[in-house]
């Protein structure tokens, strides 16, 4: 397999947690990334750690994820690495879509990604955040008509498991996160680091 699409520098990956964030959406992502950069180390050890992920909450604390599961997070709004990309779960999204902070410091940070990514009710904050105007966009099946009724704006689709809009890319419920993760994987590191990953993984990646 050749690394030569690799990225010549580690791209640092934040995945945004919060409490009722469901875990599949942040932990599917997460470990694309993490498989990836130890699948590219394997296949050359003298390769750049494609890519760095960083578990990032409002402050550093113990966020509660869905069904109570606790999972640490030592980077904050005020503290933490340059990101080149953003993504943002989802889970019980309504307390998230309703405080000013969370929406300003997701508009802010997208700002300076290469992209910007959400997973499953993710959109919500990502429309919240004023990124998804006029976008084609997607978001969990149940979600769907609830997210065209908040945001007219947007161009809300279905039967997709990602929609990629280039800087901003959305994908549908919970495990699609893992597809739409091995879709950014191509695009940032190479389709062959992308489809090693998924076997690494022993799934089979949804591309449509």
């Amino acid at each position: 397999m050749s690394l030569a699409d690799a990225p010549k520098r580690t791209l640092s990956i934040g995945i945004y947690l919060y409490d009722e964030v469901e875990v599949l959406d942040f932990a599917g992502p997460f470990e694309v990334f993490s498989t990836a950069s130890r699948v590219a180390r394997k296949l050359d050890p003298d390769v750049t750690v494609p890519f760095a992920a960083t578990l990032v909450a409002d402050e550093p604390r113990t966020v509660r994820a869905r069904a109570g599961l606790p999972v640490v997070c030592g980077a904050s709004f005020a503290d933490h690495p340059r990101f080149d990309v953003l993504v943002v779960p989802g889970g019980e999204v309504t307390r998230e879509v309703e405080r000013a902070d969370v929406a300003a410091w997701i508009a802010r940070t997208a700002a300076a990604t290469m992209l910007t990514a959400s997973v499953c009710t993710g959109a919500f904050l990502l429309a919240k955040a004023g990124l998804l105007d006029g976008r084609r966009v997607t978001t969990h099946w149940e979600d769907l008509d609830d997210l065209r009724r908040d945001f007219p704006a947007l161009h809300v689709e279905s039967g997709m498991p990602w929609i990629d809009e280039g800087s901003i890319v959305t994908s549908a419920g919970i495990s699609a996160g893992l597809d739409m993760s091995l879709h950014l994987v191509s695009r940032l590191a190479g389709r062959a680091l992308a489809e090693r990953t998924a076997r690494q993984m022993d799934y089979l990646w949804r591309e449509t």
